[in-house]
């Protein structure tokens, strides 16, 4: 029997709308604000075109969740998911958390979001976190700066979200102990690079502030 569209689990785009002087502002310096915010909209259409492919294969169903816009704007830009929401109120750890929430009481299937900062995204890796969630509570994506990329779930974990350190190197390590604490079962992805500073770029493979 074919698996519903939603059992086969719910992938979640986390972006920001790119408006020059509002995003990629560490990139300011190298890029300048509309270099930047081009770049911007680059890695998203790339991460939402890997999250398409991954759904073509799978069987899952996509969400956009982008600050700075309204839906109008988002679906014009990214026409073609099957859900698109404002981020909301609070730090990461909270809109995260309030995704994730969401979509579960929405879909049968496991969650997995993913931000617009890694250009190795593979549709991939993507089915390969859909795939292993049904045996394990979580999946990450870790990030070569010491976050992660990625992660899923198959349940709402809210305490995953509190508290952490967002933004810094010990972000991957304290997620992963405090689902140890919780007894939660992991798998970790292949680490990839985020790009979100002037050195970060080099993972580009050239200078997009060029074009």
């Amino acid at each position: 029997m074919q698996r519903q569209k939603n059992d086969a689990g719910h992938l979640i785009l986390f972006t920001r709308w790119p408006q020059a002087g509002a995003t990629k502002t560490r990139l300011i310096p190298a890029l300048g604000a509309e270099g930047a915010a081009h770049l911007q909209r680059r890695m998203s259409e790339t991460t939402f075109a890997a999250l398409r492919a991954c759904c073509l294969a799978t069987g899952s169903s996509l969400e956009v969740r982008v600050s700075g816009a309204s839906d109008t704007a988002v679906r014009q830009w990214l026409p073609g998911a099957d859900h698109y929401a404002d981020q909301g109120a609070g730090d990461l750890g909270a809109r995260l958390d309030r995704a994730i929430t969401e979509a579960f009481a929405r879909h049968p299937g496991p969650v997995t979001v993913v931000g617009a900062d890694c250009p190795a995204l593979r549709p991939t890796h993507l089915t390969t976190a859909l795939r292993a969630l049904p045996g394990h509570d979580l999946v990450l994506g870790p990030a070569t700066d010491g976050g992660y990329y990625l992660i899923g779930c198959n349940r709402p974990q809210p305490e995953l979200f509190t508290a952490m350190p967002w933004g810094t190197a010990r972000l991957l390590r304290e997620t992963l102990a405090r689902a140890a604490t919780l007894g939660l079962t992991h798998l970790l992805l292949e680490p990839l690079a985020d790009v979100d500073r002037p050195q970060d770029l080099a993972h580009l493979g050239h200078h997009p502030g060029a074009q």
